[in-house]
């Protein structure tokens, strides 16, 4: 056997766990899922064929806007609130942390460690911050006669429908989207690591052609950016529809109130397991990564116009 088979068997005998664990443990329940997809399969008996029938229940709850239709514009309601303000903020608070002040180390940790606290605690943590009579939040807000009842609401503050009739106020979903901006210290680690990459002649050369603070932002800082923000983007809308752990907590594994925090990994979840419907859970599953596949797909062809490397 020569030098380069041995060297070649050496590396297969290698990696051959990490090969057959992304058989068994990724591919195969993969492609296991899409043949249960067009199938009624309760988990205890063998699947039986019924073709589409899946994908057409999951057409008609979209269409009237329950079960489905309803864990999937919560998903999107929470999406449009959550990614957004978490590149906003996370942006702002890097910038902040990214003047020479005395103590930056230290506010920089402080910033950070929200981040870094298990799952479960911190949704059990706001399941007191956020209580409607007994909550610090509500009773910071006491002076101004303002008290939502945040997860025990199934109001929209941005709903379009609620807004047109003025019933819109600050619910559920918008709890769990304030949930995640206290923890957005990862994304701003990240921003504060690109800032410090901007080479400071950049800077240099806009303040003798007379840019202010804002100038400089807009025109060295942000442009510089914008990789980074790509990249927090597509893991943050990656992050959001896979959000499962803090809806699960803060309703008790219900999706409550009325179904509010039912977002789409929660109902496949529930559908699964709960349920045992793994033929309807497996398809709403198929349709959730189609649809974050063309989300995806329309990010990075939307990155050649706004992006800058």
């Amino acid at each position: 056997m020569t030098n380069s088979s041995r060297q070649t068997r050496a590396g297969l005998l290698f990696v051959a766990p990490w090969l057959v664990g992304l058989l068994l443990l990724t591919i195969y329940p993969f492609l296991q899922s899409l043949y249960w997809s067009f199938c009624r399969y309760d988990l205890l008996n063998d699947p039986q064929w019924i073709g589409v029938e899946n994908y057409r229940r999951l057409a008609a709850e979209i269409e009237r806007g329950d079960e489905f239709g309803q864990a999937l514009w919560n998903t999107v309601y929470y999406a449009a609130l959550a990614v957004p303000g978490s590149v906003l903020l996370g942006v702002g608070l890097a910038v902040a942390l990214n003047l020479r002040v005395r103590g930056q180390a230290v506010y920089r940790t402080l910033f950070f460690i929200p981040s870094i606290v298990p799952t479960v605690a911190t949704s059990i943590l706001w399941l007191w911050l956020l209580n409607p009579t007994r909550g610090l939040v509500n009773r910071l807000l006491a002076p101004t006669g303002w008290a939502p009842t945040w997860l025990n609401n199934a109001a929209e503050a941005f709903s379009p429908a609620q807004l047109w009739a003025g019933t819109a106020g600050l619910g559920s979903k918008d709890a769990l989207a304030l949930m995640t901006l206290w923890g957005v210290g990862n994304f701003m680690i990240i921003y504060l690591a690109a800032l410090g990459n901007i080479p400071r002649e950049l800077y240099e050369a806009a303040q003798l052609d007379g840019a202010g603070r804002v100038r400089q932002f807009t025109a060295v800082t942000l442009p510089h950016l914008t990789p980074v923000i790509f990249f927090n983007v597509v893991m943050g809308l990656v992050a959001a529809v896979q959000y499962f752990t803090q809806a699960y907590v803060v309703s008790g594994g219900s999706g409550g109130p009325e179904g509010s925090t039912r977002v789409l990994s929660l109902h496949i979840f529930l559908w699964g397991f709960k349920y045992l419907d793994a033929g309807y859970a497996s398809a709403a599953a198929w349709v959730l990564f189609v649809l974050v596949a063309a989300v995806t797909l329309m990010l990075f062809r939307s990155a050649r116009r706004w992006v800058h490397y």
